[in-house]
C-alpha cells in the first residue's frame, strides 16, 4: 500500500517545487499590474477578486489611486499603500490599509485604517494621531463608486 502511494507524492513533491520556482520568476512588478484596466479586476473571471467583492475592490483602487500602492491582494481583499506625502505639506505622511471583509456589497464589508507621521526637528518620523472621520470618510467615498460601478454594469 505505501509503496503505491510512494509515485504520487513524489509528482506531488515535484509539481509543489515547480509551482514555488515559477511563481519567483513572474516578471512583471506591481506597478504593472496597478496599471491594467479597470475591467481586468472588476470582472470576477479567472482567479481575479473572487472571494470579495468586485465592485469594492475596483471602486477601493479607484478612490485610491493617487496613492503608491505597496501590496495589493484581490483574493484577500487586502490593499497597502506606502506611505505618501503631499508636496504642499511635506512635514507629515500618511498611510492606508483597505480591508475588503465579504463578497457582499455592504457598509460592513469594508474597513480603512489611516495611520499619519509627522516629521520631527531631527528629521525622524514619529507617529502622529488621525481624526477618526477620515477613515469613514474614505469608506464612504469607496462604497459611494462601488455602488456607481455595480449601477453601471447593471445598466449596460
Amino acid at each position: 500500500m505505501m509503496r503505491e502511494k510512494a509515485p504520487f507524492f513524489k509528482v506531488l513533491a515535484l509539481a509543489s517545487a515547480a509551482l514555488s520556482l515559477a511563481a519567483c520568476g513572474g516578471g512583471k512588478g506591481l506597478a504593472d499590474g496597478r496599471n491594467a484596466s479597470l475591467p481586468s479586476y472588476s470582472t470576477g473571471k479567472g482567479a481575479q477578486a473572487t472571494t470579495v467583492n468586485r465592485y469594492l475592490w475596483a471602486a477601493s483602487l479607484e478612490t485610491l489611486d493617487f496613492l503608491p500602492i505597496y501590496s495589493a491582494d484581490p483574493i484577500a481583499g487586502l490593499i497597502i499603500s506606502d506611505w505618501y506625502s503631499n508636496p504642499e505639506s511635506p512635514s507629515e505622511r500618511f498611510k492606508t490599509t483597505v480591508y475588503i471583509l465579504d463578497s457582499a456589497l455592504r457598509a460592513d464589508a469594508l474597513r480603512v485604517s489611516v495611520f499619519r507621521q509627522i516629521r520631527t526637528e531631527n528629521a525622524e518620523w514619529t507617529d502622529a494621531a488621525v481624526n477618526p472621520a477620515t477613515g469613514r470618510e474614505i469608506e464612504n467615498a469607496i462604497l459611494t463608486r462601488a455602488r456607481q460601478l455595480r449601477l453601471n454594469i447593471l445598466d449596460d
